[in-house]
């Protein structure tokens, strides 16, 4: 067997496959209608733990919050931060393109939406998104009557997609991409059908990479409406809205102006032991130096700082705008939200998590590469790997990978000793990310034009 034949996805003839994917669809859809109950008290549960929003949690039953105004409607969704964020320069070209359309955004998380809200053009309507139940999407839709839909990176919901092509809304997929995990869920022989049934109601599929497009075209997405415009995470900083820095991280990098910073971002549990034990090694060789942590989840960055101090060793904490009173702090714990670009002015080498075990799937390296910061990660970068090949490929010194911590040392040492290399890495990675997010929106918006709005 060859290895197209052991990566492809199985193949059933078109009406055969067709008819499966609808006999899967509707048992989903009962299970999913008989369930709402069930999920009606789960979603109490999570608002009772503060995972849902205290006010607007009946949003994810479809119930609106705000009132849709007249005329044209598109709606964005996106689940959480990350992809929340990719959609944001797409809506602001939209509102440029057409300002007499109405945007409503949707997103999962609350910790999306609190920096998400800063980020969103006036006018631009936000809802969180409705559970994936045949009453909540219908009441949604019902209610707010897009005349199109625009779905970010991953979210195959089939009560929202088989709805919204019933009622002919135009649908697209942007910045489209499947986990290798998710992709052999697809292909397998009871979904696959359910798959190209879903991909068949799509009028455009933007996939982030040619890999990602591969797999779109395994699971039977058709041909002609799988189109390249770029990774839209490369210019989320284009179009980023800052209220400026802030007066105390301007305060901090005063403060450490004269000493050896580098950071440590999006840090998954564990990582953090990396990271520590990096610095540990680093300090007796550059005892000025001082390391920004900055874990994916804020209350991981309190836990982080809790430890560290029950050990006996002094640490800042962000949240309570500590400084780094004494020359004895050397650990800087950001556990914040919707800071970490700030942060990333602060500090020359940026060192991005998510990537230091098997399990993990890597994290945005353009962020940092955007602010000027020579940029290290580790080797487990899934989702990312497109980004970090196509960085490497337009300068091998726009992005360092390491695959241990020994060689995590060896590169922040490296940078550390050598002023003349550390400028070196800061200017090929700000060089490439230019070069890199050049022309993505305009591609983007073209392509919306001709298959979503079809020049209407």
């Amino acid at each position: 067997m060859n290895r197209a034949e052991q990566t492809s996805a199985p193949s059933l003839s078109g009406g055969c496959a067709m008819e499966l994917g609808v006999l899967v669809y509707r048992l989903y859809r009962a299970l999913t209608y008989s369930a709402s109950p069930f999920l009606h008290l789960h979603m109490r549960w999570r608002r009772l733990r503060g995972l849902e929003h205290s006010r607007r949690w009946h949003e994810r039953f479809g119930h609106p919050s705000a009132v849709r105004p007249p005329g044209s409607l598109v709606w964005f969704h996106a689940v959480s931060l990350g992809e929340g964020m990719a959609a944001i320069p797409v809506i602001r070209r939209c509102s440029e393109m057409k300002p007499e359309m109405t945007i409503l955004m949707t997103t999962t998380t609350v910790s999306a939406f609190e920096v998400i809200k800063k980020q969103l053009p006036v006018g631009v309507l936000h809802q969180f998104a409705p559970l994936d139940t045949p009453v909540a999407i219908d009441r949604f839709l019902g209610y707010w009557k897009p005349n199109a839909i625009v779905i970010m990176e991953n979210e195959l919901w089939p009560n929202l997609i088989m709805s919204a092509a019933q009622l002919r809304i135009p649908l697209a997929l942007l910045n489209a991409r499947m986990s290798t995990k998710s992709f052999k869920r697809w292909s397998s022989p009871l979904l696959l059908p359910l798959a190209s049934l879903l991909l068949s109601k799509f009028s455009l599929i933007a996939p982030l990479s040619t890999l990602q497009g591969i797999h779109f075209q395994l699971l039977q997405a058709p041909p002609f409406v799988i189109n390249f415009s770029g990774d839209l995470k490369y210019v989320v900083n284009k179009f980023y809205v800052s209220s400026g820095t802030s007066e105390s991280i301007r305060d901090l990098k005063a403060e450490l102006s004269d000493m050896k910073v580098w950071i440590a971002s999006s840090l998954h549990r564990r990582e953090e032991e990396v990271i520590l034990g990096v610095h540990n090694l680093l300090l007796q060789s550059h005892p000025d130096s001082v390391v920004i942590i900055v874990p994916r989840h804020p209350h991981h960055g309190h836990q982080i700082a809790q430890r560290l101090r029950n050990d006996g060793q002094s640490v800042a904490l962000r949240s309570r705008n500590e400084n780094i009173t004494s020359k004895k702090t050397n650990i800087y714990v950001v556990d914040t939200l919707g800071e970490l670009r700030e942060f990333y002015g602060v500090a020359p080498v940026a060192v991005i998590g998510g990537s230091f075990f098997p399990e993990l799937t890597g994290h945005n390296v353009s962020e940092a590469a955007a602010a000027g910061c020579a940029v290290i990660t580790g080797c487990h970068v899934g989702h990312f790997s497109h980004m970090v090949k196509a960085m490497q490929q337009a300068n091998p010194l726009s992005i360092t990978q390491v695959s241990s911590k020994l060689e995590l040392r060896e590169a922040v040492e490296l940078l550390m000793s050598n002023p003349e290399i550390l400028k070196a890495r800061q200017r090929a990675s700000k060089e490439v990310y230019e070069s890199l997010s050049s022309c993505i929106i305009s591609n983007v918006w073209n392509l919306l034009n001709l298959h979503i709005f079809r020049g209407k």
